[in-house]
């Protein structure tokens, strides 16, 4: 099944984000090595400085989806404000389809 995450920063947290993005990434990338991962990346805001995330990723269930998400190095952090994690149906352009 696959989860999306839609993580949105807390405002004036710019810096956390920026300090934590290596660790972010390399977390991501462990995933994406085992399949984990489907797509991945900030939120923009009007001046184009990411505000927040959206991470695609492959689980057994709501609850492996929300580990997932509450292990990445930005949530751990404190980055998000929130974090709403739902199951997905990919339909359209689905590469796997």
């Amino acid at each position: 099944m696959i989860f999306v995450f839609t993580c949105k920063d807390k405002p004036g947290h710019l810096q956390t984000r920026v300090d934590n993005r290596p660790t972010h990434v390399e977390y991501l990338n462990k995933l994406n090595a085992e399949g984990r991962l489907k797509f991945a990346g900030p939120f923009l805001d009007g001046d184009g400085k990411p505000c927040g995330s959206l991470v695609a990723v492959e689980a057994a269930d709501l609850a492996a989806a929300k580990e997932i998400a509450a292990n990445d190095p930005f949530s751990k952090v404190g980055l998000f404000e929130s974090v709403t994690v739902q199951q997905w149906n990919w339909v359209f352009n689905n590469p796997a389809a």
